[in-house]
């Protein structure tokens, strides 16, 4: 009976030695109180009563700063959340270097993100987040050192100015659409009056052109004909010539006129015209 109470209490006693370290944690070990030694994952011997065992985890942590004011530079107040991710890389300055590692590495930030916004005006940081988020993780990398905490990455997930200035440029972004359209409207009509002109300018010239082309084509037609009709009065005879002056004569002589006119060389052919005749006629009868 007695090697059994033995055998169990040295059981218990190894089992109270043996501690686990799970694993991506690190295991930190006090003796009356004092940090002694840190070990790495698995199965840890500590010495009962004297020795303690602190687990820190060693994997990534996601965190959400809340929302919170800001006044950028030109004395606007605009509101910001910020989503985070990061990882224990010293167990021993994560938990014995600050009560509240966390806390101070939010806190670190949100001074940082203060300073980055309020050197830049309202415009300029409603349009600069990725800006922001490259300068916020170059200020924080080194410092967040101190906590043992290194920050893997930081977001901005929203930036909204006050309900006051929202307003305020929704009502300044309004009236630069209604300008914009209003200059789209003008150039556009002004555009179309251009067009217009230039179509009934172009309209007017063919017109003219084609006014022009058509004279000019009847003139050389007019032209030709002349030039025709003049090579063959010039190979005409002058019996030709003769005939049409005595067909020219013999018209006049069957119209009302008494009256004839012809060239001396022509008086010969007098007998020939038919008024001439009646009027040599009565001539004659008033004689007899």
């Amino acid at each position: 009976m007695v090697y059994l109470i033995l055998v169990i209490v040295v059981i218990l006693l190894f089992l109270s030695c043996c501690r686990v370290v799970p694993q991506n944690n690190e295991g930190l070990i006090e003796t009356l109180g004092k940090y002694s030694r840190t070990v790495k994952a698995g199965l840890v011997f500590v010495i009962p009563v004297i020795q303690r065992l602190r687990r820190v985890s060693l994997a990534m942590f996601p965190a959400e700063i809340s929302k919170y004011s800001i006044i950028t530079k030109d004395n606007a107040e605009i509101t910001t959340s910020l989503t985070l991710n990061y990882l224990v890389t010293d167990s021993y300055k994560y938990f014995y270097n600050n009560t509240d590692s966390v806390k101070s590495m939010v806190e670190l930030i949100r001074g940082h993100l203060r300073d980055i916004i309020g050197r830049m005006d309202l415009n300029d940081a409603l349009g600069s987040t990725s800006k922001i988020n490259s300068q916020l993780a170059d200020a924080i990398g080194d410092l967040t050192d101190l906590y043992g905490i290194r920050v893997v990455r930081v977001n901005i997930d929203e930036l909204l100015p006050s309900v006051e200035i929202q307003k305020a440029m929704d009502k300044q972004l309004t009236a630069d659409r209604e300008k914009i359209a209003a200059i789209e409207k003008a150039e556009g009509e002004a555009k179309n009056i251009e067009l217009t002109t230039k179509a009934k300018n172009e309209a007017l010239i063919a017109t003219a052109k084609a006014k022009a082309e058509a004279v000019k084509t009847e003139a050389d037609a007019e032209a030709y004909r002349i030039n025709q009709l003049q090579a063959s009065l010039d190979k005409a005879s002058d019996g030709y010539f003769r005939n049409q002056s005595l067909d020219s004569f013999n018209k006049l002589a069957s119209g009302p006129s008494n009256l004839i006119v012809v060239d001396k060389d022509d008086m010969t052919n007098l007998g020939a015209v038919p008024a001439t005749a009646k009027i040599w006629q009565k001539s004659t009868d008033k004689k007899e």
